[in-house]
């Protein structure tokens, strides 16, 4: 195993698809860090089973987009059915971006391809290890930890991110609160192996039928995910009580299809929490450690990911001078009303989908079905749940900071900075105190108009 520093500039506590990400992103940033995770290898069968266009422009700057699409299946959208009734598609199809498309694949496959580039980079994860306890120690904070053969370390660093989940240890030693509720509703969660579905049928469909709400989605190898809630008490289902749920629950070829074996099968219980804050003095939170939801429309591990993509990039100019440490306050500014629409989005999604009284959920069905006819509405749902809407512009709309550029626009270098102007000359890239900005932090874009705004997001 490789030896623990005693010393580095960020110690990031988990190795998930946030911690991971992070991870990565410092190493091609060239930001010393120690990742560690109490856990021997990635754990398998994780919820996550799709990436969202706007996390697959970011995993492309750290060349990662195209190993994963070729592991994935590209799903069309989501779909919402009554039986054998369509009643809404939202289709990925048009938006703008490169990836028109809802990435399937599980989190697992995620997770490995992060870790092999990441081990590309130069980086590696102590993996067996677990923190035990933080105190601050000017100007960082020390973190003790503990390896599987039980000997104790010190590892003192500038920074610790805490992508350590929802029972994270980071935000309890940081004395975080996680203020949220959780839901009285049990759902089963179950990846197989079927046959009978059609190729060419790769959307994310939920199902609302009078037995209950039930997600469908396709994984790689011929994998079906399904999601359905369950009353109380039931256990995880076997081979015979998912056929039932897709008998009594699914239209059309879901009601056909066949199950040739269960991969992972589970119950679970939704929680919805944010912590109080993303940032204490040196302490970061991020991905589940900083927000928990409903897994309604595939959004929590690209929230997390993209986590990763804001601390990271602030982590690196505050480390190497670039920007000063008050930088690092915008990060819980940016991320965290993220996080809180996230959370009343899905869970919006998930109240209108759990609808049990039949007058009501026929209410709901015929309401959907009309809304999806009035123009701009299902582009709309499709845009939010790609996750390009998210922007951090607090100027109210008045000027474009803050604003996505499609990247097809930007074309950006790596994790360079992109100056774009409307001139064909050469910009003057200052940074915004004035200081000559680093010619090699920068790729330069020329004679590019920005005042349309179906080029933003």
């Amino acid at each position: 195993m490789t030896r623990l520093p005693r010393h580095t500039d960020v110690l990031i506590v988990g190795a998930g698809p946030a911690g991971l990400a992070l991870a990565v992103t410092l190493a091609q940033l060239g930001v010393d860090h120690v990742i560690i995770d109490s856990k021997a290898t990635a754990s398998p069968g994780t919820k996550a089973a799709a990436i969202q266009p706007r996390t697959l422009e970011y995993l492309d700057r750290v060349g990662l987009a195209s190993t994963l699409i070729d592991d994935g299946l590209r799903g069309g959208g989501f779909a919402v059915v009554d039986s054998d009734r369509e009643l809404m598609r939202m289709s990925y199809e048009s938006i703008d971006s490169p990836f028109p498309f809802l990435l399937l694949i599980g989190q697992q496959q995620t997770e490995i391809r992060l870790a092999h580039r990441l081990e590309a980079l130069g980086g590696h994860v102590h993996r067996s290890v677990s923190l035990l306890d933080l105190h601050d120690d000017f100007p960082g904070t020390a973190a003790t930890v503990v390896d599987d053969d039980g000997l104790v370390h010190a590892v003192t660093a500038h920074y610790v991110a805490g992508a350590d989940g929802v029972h994270s240890s980071v935000r309890r030693l940081a004395g975080i609160d996680f203020p949220g509720d959780a839901p009285a509703a049990l759902f089963a969660l179950a990846d197989m192996v079927v046959s009978g579905a059609p190729a060419d049928n790769l959307d994310t469909t939920f199902s609302l039928s009078r037995e209950g709400m039930l997600i469908t989605s396709a994984l790689p190898g011929d994998q079906l995910r399904v999601v359905a809630g369950v009353p109380e008490g039931t256990p995880a289902p076997d081979q015979a009580a998912i056929a039932d749920l897709l008998g009594k629950r699914g239209g059309g070829w879901i009601r056909d299809t066949t199950i040739e074996s269960v991969a992972a099968s589970s119950t679970y219980r939704v929680q919805q929490r944010v912590a109080a804050t993303l940032r204490r003095g040196n302490v970061f939170l991020l991905g589940d450690a900083a927000h928990t939801h409903s897994p309604a429309g595939g959004q929590g591990m690209n929230t997390g990911i993209q986590d990763a993509a804001n601390l990271g990039w602030k982590l690196h100019h505050v480390l190497t001078g670039r920007a000063e440490p008050a930088l690092l306050d915008s990060y819980d500014t940016e991320r965290r009303p993220v996080a809180a629409h996230l959370i009343a989005f899905t869970s919006q999604l998930m109240q209108v989908a759990t609808i049990t009284d039949p007058a009501a959920a026929k209410l709901r069905n015929e309401t959907l079905a009309a809304v999806a006819t009035v123009p701009g509405v299902t582009d709309w749902l499709a845009r939010s749940l790609s996750q390009l809407d998210i922007g951090y512009n607090s100027d109210h709309g008045e000027t474009i900071n803050g604003i996505r550029i499609d990247p097809r626009i930007s074309l950006p270098r790596g994790l360079d900075w992109t100056v774009i102007t409307d001139e064909s000359g050469d910009p003057v890239a200052v940074r915004p105190d004035g200081i000559a900005a680093d010619p090699t932090m920068l790729s330069q874009r020329y004679g590019i108009n920005l005042d349309e705004r179906s080029h933003q997001s």
